[in-house]
């Protein structure tokens, strides 16, 4: 019989097997601190457990996932909570599930999904059953109409909810608009500006940011994936998902970037003065050339950042 695998998450313990923190997800970061917690900046407490700086009792429900892979009925503020934690502990798609059909509690569960894109579904639904604040007053054609002229502005424009990727909107001005949730994966937002945008949980995924005007915007939850955010003017990124994001020479003085995910983001030359930091993701993060006069690091994860 295997001996349980002991575990501290923030000061709540929870014990269990080596088999079900590796056969669900072997590329997790629980999974791989059994092969050394030490080597993945994990420390261990005196009776032998992991210590991990994360929300204990949130980790039920990570845990009760890599045992039979149930997703539980929380609140919509509870599953974006969730789902900060699912990345932090990289429990993406996996490629071989190991929960029987029958066993999923919504359905239509998809076996080739993970932890992070069921809660995103979950999230999802709920946005869809509660609906936004207001419509969209254009559609994508429209736009795409709109962007054939010389100068275009969508100043004051509500363009929530709309897919807007791969388009050619260079330059255009959003400004004091609401664009919740919109789409503008792979699109090209050279030099647009973004002041005073309502732009919570919206998709900039490889987008080309470059120059852009976000001052006064809300991104709060926004991803930014392998974003060009060269020489761009941000401000509020509360929670925004900027992993592997190019922010070189980026003005960030005095940003709000708590709990935002940095991992692997690119930040030569920019300015982070004064910038909230605290709880924020900066794993792997090389920051020698970053200014961080008056940023506020605590909480902050800076395991494997370059200083």
């Amino acid at each position: 019989m295997q001996p349980p695998v002991l575990l501290n998450i923030g000061g709540s313990r929870y014990e269990t097997t080596a088999d079900t923190l590796t056969q669900r997800d072997p590329g997790s970061l629980l999974a791989a601190a059994l092969s050394g917690a030490a080597a993945h900046g994990l420390p261990t407490t005196e009776d032998g457990a992991v210590f991990v700086d994360r929300d204990g009792e949130l980790f039920r429900h990570v845990l009760n996932w890599l045992r039979d892979g149930a997703v539980p009925a929380l609140a919509d503020a509870e599953y974006r909570q969730l789902l900060r934690e699912a990345e932090y502990y990289r429990l993406p798609v996996y490629e071989q599930c190991l929960l029987p059909p029958w066993l999923c509690v919504w359905g239509d569960f998809d076996p080739n999904a993970g932890l992070i894109d069921c809660i995103s579904e979950r999230i999802e639904d709920w946005d869809d059953k509660i609906g936004r604040s207001s419509e969209a007053e254009l559609t994508r054609k429209d736009v795409i109409k709109c962007i054939q002229a010389d100068k275009v502005r969508f100043r004051g424009v509500n363009l929530s909810g709309l897919d807007l990727s791969k388009l050619d909107l260079s330059e255009v001005d959003f400004s004091c608009g609401c664009i919740e949730e919109t789409k503008f994966s792979l699109a090209n937002l050279y030099k647009a500006k973004f002041r005073e945008v309502q732009a919570s949980r919206s998709s900039f995924n490889y987008a080309n940011l470059r120059e852009c005007e976000f001052v006064g915007a809300n991104l709060q939850e926004s991803t930014l994936d392998r974003t060009n955010l060269q020489s761009a003017n941000l401000q509020d990124l509360r929670s925004a998902h900027l992993q592997r994001a190019d922010l070189t020479g980026a003005n960030l003085t005095g940003a709000n970037l708590e709990g935002a995910n940095l991992k692997g983001a690119k930040l030569s030359g920019s300015n982070l003065q004064g910038a909230n930091l605290q709880r924020a993701y900066l794993r792997e993060v090389d920051l020698r050339e970053t200014q961080l006069t008056g940023a506020k690091l605590g909480g902050a994860n800076l395991l494997g950042a370059i200083r």
